[in-house]
C-alpha cells in the first residue's frame, strides 16, 4: 500500500460560482431607467395626441364661429345705431304745423320774435354755410328776386349756424337784401327739426302763413330754382 499524500486525500476547495455583483447591477439598473422612460413617452405621446385632436377641434369651431355668428352680430350691431339715429331725428314740420315761437338774433344786432311777425307771411330758409357755391346761388336767387318777393307780401330771413362777423361779411360781399340769423349751437334748427350735419344745418325751407302755422316746406332744395318756387307758393 502505498502513502497517500495527504493533500490528495483532502477534499477539494469550493469556490461559489456567482457572478459579479457590478455588472449584475449594473444591467438591472441599467434596464429600469429605460422601462419607466418608455412608460413616460408614452404618456407624453398619449396627451400629445389627445392635444392635438383638441386644437384642430378648437380651429373647426374658430372657423365655423367667424362665419355667420360674427356677420349676424356685426349687423346687429349696426341695426341699434341706426335705430337710434332714426329716433334722434324727429319728424319734419308740415304744413298746418303751428310755427315754432323762437326769436331769431340777426347778423346786425337786432333780434326778431317770430311769432311777432303774423300777419305777413315769412320764408324760413336754412342753408348750410356763408358763401359756398350752392348757398350762394340760392342767396343770390333770392336777391335777384326780391322785388317779386316783396310784392307778395314776404320776409325772407336765412338761417345757418355760422356767427354775425360771417354773416355781415356774406351779406356784404353779395348785397343780400335781407337779414340772416345768427343759429350758432343750431337752437333755431332744432327747433325747425332741421338735421345738423356736422354742426351744418341741412338745407330746407318753410314758408309761413299770416296765420302763424306752416304753409309749405321744402325738405330738398334746389338753389337754382328755389326763389321761382317760393314765389309761386307765397302768390297761392
Amino acid at each position: 500500500m502505498s502513502l497517500l499524500d495527504p493533500l490528495a486525500l483532502s477534499p477539494a476547495p469550493q469556490i461559489a460560482c456567482r457572478r459579479p455583483r457590478g455588472p449584475a447591477n449594473l444591467s438591472a439598473g441599467a434596464r429600469l431607467p429605460f422601462a419607466e422612460a418608455g412608460g413616460t413617452m408614452h404618456a407624453i405621446m398619449t396627451h400629445a395626441k389627445h392635444l392635438a385632436s383638441a386644437l384642430a377641434l378648437a380651429a373647426l369651431a374658430l372657423a365655423a364661429g367667424c362665419d355667420e355668428p360674427s356677420g349676424a352680430s356685426g349687423k346687429a350691431a349696426e341695426k341699434p345705431s341706426e335705430t337710434a339715429g332714426a329716433s334722434a331725428q324727429p319728424a319734419a314740420l308740415k304744413p298746418g304745423d303751428a310755427a315754432p315761437d323762437v326769436t331769431f338774433k340777426l347778423h346786425d344786432g337786432r333780434e326778431v320774435k317770430l311769432s311777432g311777425l303774423q300777419g305777413k307771411q315769412v320764408l324760413v330758409y336754412f342753408y348750410p354755410k356763408d358763401d359756398t357755391p350752392g348757398c350762394t346761388i340760392q342767396a343770390k336767387g333770392l336777391r335777384d328776386g326780391w322785388a317779386d318777393l316783396q310784392a307778395a307780401g314776404l320776409e325772407v330771413y336765412g338761417v345757418s349756424t355760422q356767427d354775425a362777423q360771417s354773416h355781415q361779411a356774406f351779406v356784404e360781399k353779395y348785397e343780400l337784401p335781407f337779414p340772416l340769423v345768427v343759429d350758432e349751437g343750431g337752437a333755431i334748427s332744432t327747433a325747425f327739426r332741421v338735421p345738423l350735419r356736422n354742426e351744418l344745418s341741412a338745407r330746407q325751407s318753410f314758408l309761413i302763413g299770416k296765420d302763424g302755422k306752416i304753409k309749405q316746406v321744402w325738405l330738398e332744395v334746389d338753389p337754382k330754382e328755389h326763389a321761382a318756387a317760393i314765389l309761386a307758393a307765397a302768390k297761392s
